[in-house]
């Protein structure tokens, strides 16, 4: 088992280091311009090791580990009892705040990142794929756990709530960082803004699907 462990830590070390080098060179000369030859060579591996951590150019900026269209449904099924789903996702959007994670956005190329993204059709189009399948996945747990009758829309209209206020948080980080604005500002800066947002949302939706 503990060879098994250190092996896969090994792997996510390599797919973060490749992911880590071909975002530096995306954000350098523009995702058009570098090749797959390149991220592989900069990154010290063979072109194959590259396509067997990322099946396409594109999941090289999308990896798995940080855009996954299961994030807002692992932070509503971790709930505590007695917490909603709205609770529960602006608790965990909180936490990555103030713990200063990647996750969200707090380093000082994120801006430039979502600049990137945006540019690129294709780079953007993922970005928002990823948001829909984002809301319908936790659409789809919302309305298995409330019980909710087919063609009910409340489940899908409050994870696209939930899809918009981290949208929000996103956009908001993006242009502090692109203004070159120190982590520690952003954060404190979202988290004013995350209060905001909550302010701003129903006493329905803050206490739907509480466990």
């Amino acid at each position: 088992m503990l060879a098994v462990g250190l092996r896969d830590e090994k792997r996510r070390q390599t797919r973060r280091h490749i992911a880590e080098v071909a975002t530096g060179l995306f954000l350098e000369r523009g995702f058009a311009q570098v090749t797959i030859a390149e991220v592989a060579r900069t990154a010290e591996v063979s072109v194959n090791t590259v396509y067997t951590y990322f099946p396409s150019k594109e999941d090289l900026v999308f990896y798995p580990e940080e855009a996954s269209a299961q994030r807002m449904v692992q932070m509503v099924q971790d709930r505590a009892p007695g917490q909603s789903a709205a609770a529960a996702v602006l608790a965990a959007l909180r936490g990555e705040l103030r713990n200063g994670e990647r996750m969200v956005g707090l380093t000082q190329g994120f801006g430039r990142f979502l600049e990137m993204v945006r540019a690129e059709p294709t780079l953007s189009v993922r970005l928002d794929a990823i948001g829909r399948e984002m809301v319908e996945a936790l659409g789809s747990v919302l309305a298995a756990e409330t019980g909710a009758a087919s063609g009910d829309p409340t489940p899908h209209l409050v994870a696209s709530q939930l899809g918009w206020a981290q949208t929000e948080l996103f956009r908001e980080i993006g242009r502090r960082t692109r203004a070159g604005q120190p982590p520690g500002t952003v954060a404190e800066a979202a988290l004013a803004l995350l209060d905001t947002v909550e302010s701003l949302l129903s006493p329905t939706l803050l206490t739907y699907a509480t466990r």
